[in-house]
């Protein structure tokens, strides 16, 4: 019976986070790693990290298709942020790994309040939709988005609530095509994860 009490819960714990992930693009990772933890049980934080991994990359890759239906990818950012992203998330994850599974959780929790700050403050700006990745802002994409990738790894998640506000900062896009275009990040670098 408590098994099954616990697949139902997982089940409903999935369905939150692929609603979220649908919602803005980002989240998955942060509701199902404490869902794995404190409401399905999974008493190892590192097991929890790893198998909400495959849990947000199989979300994203779902969104991404759902986006660019609706041509709402900008695929040559997308691409660099990930590439980056990749070489980062395996750096952060070699880290990760060496951290006690609750201190993580507790610098989850830090970084979670720090990226919510950073977008209320951000909230005005309004990006464009006409956003191109050239020479002009390659740099900044790379910085934010190995950046991104080493912190996506060493917390072990998907990186959309990170994704969607680096992308906005190094390229000045609109939020929405952010959130399309941040599904190519998460998607890879969900999956290039070790833990994954």
């Amino acid at each position: 019976m408590i098994d099954q009490l616990h697949h139902w819960l997982a089940a409903l714990s999935g369905a939150g986070v692929g609603f979220s992930l649908g919602l803005v693009g980002g989240g998955g990772s942060i509701l199902a790693v404490p869902l794995m933890v404190y409401v399905v049980g999974v008493r190892n934080p590192h097991v929890a990290i790893g198998t909400s991994a495959l849990a947000v990359a199989a979300n994203a890759l779902a969104g991404l298709a759902t986006h660019a239906w609706r041509h709402n990818v900008n695929w040559r950012c997308g691409a660099t942020f990930a590439a980056a992203g990749v070489l980062g998330a395996l750096a952060g994850s070699a880290l990760g790994k060496a951290v006690d599974g609750q201190k993580l959780l507790f610098l989850f929790a830090l970084l979670m309040v720090v990226v919510a700050v950073a977008m209320y403050r951000g909230r005005a700006e309004q990006g464009s939709d006409s956003v191109v990745c050239n020479r002009d802002n390659l740099g900044k994409v790379l910085g934010f988005g190995f950046g991104t990738g080493a912190l996506s790894g060493f917390f072990g998640i998907g990186g959309g609530f990170l994704i969607v506000p680096a992308l906005a900062a190094s390229t000045r896009m609109a939020i929405h095509r952010a959130i399309g275009t941040s599904r190519v990040a998460t998607s890879f670098s969900a999956r290039m994860r070790p833990e994954a």
